[in-house]
């Protein structure tokens, strides 16, 4: 875990409102040069997209602000994870344990909304990360862990704890993660065009009442395996 100053002053973020519960959010995905991740430090290139917000769904645990941004390039999708924290709690010690047993970020993409396959990804603040792809039959499904996950097939990641001055808030978690898209291979071929629609969902995981408290971007009722409630992605 890395503990960094706060950069969020820098970075007047665009910040599109909460969704209504309801309806099926949309966001429109910005394209972008891709760009490199520094260790411990936001990438200029967040300054100005669009900021979305994650809905807290369980009455357990504080009122954490958690917001996230995602643009996509010519070799894959970028995802910015960021929100308060005031202590990490987990158990896991290195990657594909089960991450979702403690504190995590999580996002599900689904390419193609005919058929009911997606792509699971957990990521926690100690850099360790679940990558999932996961059939989902009625309900009933399994998560199944990518084979020779390495070159560009692996997914790059960057978290940090940042502290704040404010003490009532004393961290901001961040986390960078890019998706290479070989690593949707065979869902897709090649990157989205413009005007592709997936669908997806947007999670956080806190455990530090000791109880699972959630939020969501697109609401769901109680898994976040509900993949007909996704909210709709277009690349622009």
């Amino acid at each position: 875990m890395k503990f960094m100053t706060s950069l969020l002053s820098l970075f007047p973020f665009s910040w599109t409102g909460i969704q209504l519960f309801g309806q099926t959010p949309t966001i429109n995905v910005p394209f972008s040069v891709d760009f490199p991740f520094k260790e411990g430090s936001i990438s200029s290139v967040w300054k100005g997209l669009p900021v979305y917000s994650l809905q807290k769904l369980d009455d357990d645990g504080r009122e954490a602000v958690t917001q996230f941004q995602i643009t996509y390039s010519d070799k894959g999708i970028y995802v910015h994870f960021y929100g308060d924290e005031w202590k990490v709690t987990t158990t896991a010690k290195a990657d594909f344990e089960d991450l979702f047993r403690g504190d995590v970020y999580e996002v599900f993409f689904q390419p193609d909304a005919s058929k009911p396959m997606y792509l699971e990804y957990e990521i926690n603040a100690n850099n360790h990360e679940l990558v999932l792809l996961i059939p989902n039959y009625g309900g009933k499904f399994l998560g199944w862990i990518p084979w020779k996950y390495e070159g560009e097939r692996k997914i790059i990641k960057n978290t940090w704890l940042a502290e704040n001055a404010n003490q009532a808030i004393p961290y901001t978690w961040h986390a960078e993660i890019f998706f290479a898209y070989q690593i949707f291979n065979p869902m897709i071929q090649g990157k989205p065009e413009k005007g592709t629609t997936w669908k997806g969902n947007f999670y956080r995981l806190d455990y530090d009442t000791g109880k699972m408290v959630k939020w969501a971007w697109s609401p769901i009722a109680k898994s976040f395996h509900e993949y007909a409630k996704y909210g709709i992605l277009v690349f622009e």
